[in-house]
């Protein structure tokens, strides 16, 4: 299967049961149902699959489970993020023994290392991994942005395939999809920079929103990659309120309460995170009907 990252990609979220357990039949369901919705690849244990509250059995084995369901037609880009860089080694051959295709691994978090330091461990990363990286820059999560420059000396790596880019800083994502190494994927991290992203260049998205609208996130995705600008426009301006709605509370309380509206999953998420306030449920529904969700 091909290293390079095309189209949208869903951050899977992680069905619990009422008790907190990973919801296997569930998750089975939504893997499956995001394959027949057309999504072009999977990212399960990442920040939206709350990766955090995971134990590391629980993230081998939901890896594991959507590799089992994908069945080879889509790749599974596994989270395997630590701050500490000897951890993220440990998790990248977990994740390629569970039969992941790619890895992603977000920029170190709390530890706030200067860019040499950025550099030095997603390096020490790339030469260990047994599969493709990519790399995440999230400054609103991690707290410091990987430069351009950063990114550059790192896309050099012959292992380091993409970066999921959520600077939501347009000019250092052009920047880097002008200067950037041939094969080097460019996808962006924000669902509301999509079309803009993949209109400069960048080959598609790791999205929030297809957690509930895969095929239209598809579609968008499409659009932009064989030029239809008017129909991206189209698409985007009629998911653009749950692209926003989707954020109305940290990553992924809207997501799952979302897919709970829509039947496929309980509303439980693990402490730190709580369900979504009362207050914006209309929010988040009204959004699900304007993207052509029935509820």
């Amino acid at each position: 299967m091909s290293a390079m990252l095309r189209g949208c990609g869903t951050a899977l979220v992680t069905p619990f049961t009422p008790s907190g357990d990973v919801d296997w039949a569930a998750f089975t369901a939504l893997v499956e149902w995001q394959l027949v919705e057309g999504i072009d690849f999977l990212v399960p244990c990442g920040s939206t699959g709350e990766a955090a509250t995971l134990n590391g059995d629980e993230h081998e084995q939901i890896v594991r489970r959507a590799v089992e369901v994908v069945a080879g037609r889509v790749p599974v880009v596994a989270g395997a993020g630590s701050n500490d860089t000897r951890r993220a080694i440990a998790l990248s051959h977990a994740m390629a023994r569970a039969g992941a295709t790619h890895l992603l691994h977000v920029s170190p978090m709390y530890s706030k290392p200067p860019q040499r330091g950025i550099i030095a461990h997603f390096r020490a990363i790339a030469e260990e991994s047994p599969l493709p990286v990519v790399l995440y820059n999230v400054p609103g999560r991690t707290a410091s942005n990987m430069l351009v420059e950063t990114t550059l000396a790192l896309a050099e790596h012959p292992n380091i395939t993409a970066i999921k880019e959520a600077s939501g800083n347009l000019q250092q994502i052009g920047e880097i999809i002008r200067h950037r190494p041939s094969g080097f994927g460019v996808l962006s991290g924000d669902d509301a920079l999509t079309r803009q992203v993949m209109l400069l260049g960048g080959e598609g998205v790791i999205s929030v929103v297809s957690n509930a609208v895969p095929r239209a996130m598809t579609a968008l995705t499409t659009a932009c990659a064989h030029g239809r600008v008017d129909d991206a426009r189209r698409l985007e301006t009629a998911l653009m309120p749950w692209m926003q709605a989707a954020f109305v509370e940290s990553n992924p309380i809207p997501a799952k309460a979302a897919l709970a509206m829509m039947g496929r999953i309980v509303d439980r998420l693990r402490l730190p995170l709580v369900s979504l306030a009362p207050e914006h449920h209309d929010t988040v529904r009204d959004a699900l009907r304007a993207a052509g969700i029935a509820l």
